[in-house]
């Protein structure tokens, strides 16, 4: 379960973002799916990874017919991309640095993994630098224990950690800014603006606007209020 309120330690790294001054790579944790509450808490980097590998997937229909040979790619979509990152937990103090290995590890898997009160994992932003910050889900981690005292306790703990991109409805449909005809498309109405102008950018025909006009119950085309939201159907020329 994650306390409740921010602690110093969160506030302090939200105060770094605001100043571009961050210096170690951090893992946000929210509750809300768009990102619009504050950190509920995050988890730093002992030693900030020395390799990020960002991997992506296009995927498409290579249906073919019998006796044919190669296949016309047809575009599906593009797969969530995912990021895969290595932590280094020292607890031998070989750096100057003290650090409890174990606590580490348990805060690094409170801050990603299940939360309780939303009653699923967290979701994260991993920020670091002037690497885009990246909104995304736990997909997987392991957790390796490399040294130990005579007693057992951990000294050394690299967590091989994937994250994939996680987006809200809102947020990634404005990300993918969608222009093919045959998705439905949304304007606000702008001073200066014109159906059929408006039409011949989404659908290469400006023939089209006595269509688009009928579909939104418009009356009179050219007496459209500036800030009138215009929706464009999949329409076919």
């Amino acid at each position: 379960m994650i306390a409740s309120g921010l602690g110093s330690g969160i506030q302090s790294i939200i105060q770094e973002l605001d100043k571009g001054q961050l210096e170690k790579l951090t893992i946000l944790a929210h509750t809300q799916p768009d990102y619009s509450d504050p950190p509920v808490d995050s988890f730093a980097a002992y030693v900030n990874p020395a390799e990020i590998t960002l991997g992506y997937e296009v995927e498409y229909d290579a249906a073919q017919g019998a006796g044919t040979t190669n296949s016309r790619m047809e575009f599906k979509k593009i797969k969530p991309g995912d990021l895969t990152l290595t932590f280094f937990l020292d607890g031998t103090g070989a750096n100057g640095q003290p650090l409890d290995v174990q606590s580490a590890v348990h805060q690094f898997q409170t801050v990603t993994g299940y939360n309780g009160d939303i009653h699923r994992p967290n979701y994260l932003k991993i920020v670091w630098g002037t690497l885009q910050v990246k909104r995304c889900v736990l997909k997987s981690a392991s957790i390796a224990y490399k040294l130990f005292r005579p007693d057992g306790v951990p000294l050394r703990a690299v967590i091989t950690a994937a994250f994939t991109d996680n987006s809200d409805d809102q947020t990634r449909v404005a990300m993918a800014q969608d222009q093919s005809p045959d998705l439905t498309h949304r304007r606000i109405f702008k001073a200066g603006d014109r159906l059929p102008a408006l039409c011949t950018a989404i659908y290469g025909d400006p023939g089209l606007y006595l269509r688009v006009a009928e579909a939104n119950g418009l009356d009179d085309f050219r007496q459209i209020a500036p800030g009138t939201e215009i929706f464009f159907p999949p329409l076919a020329k």
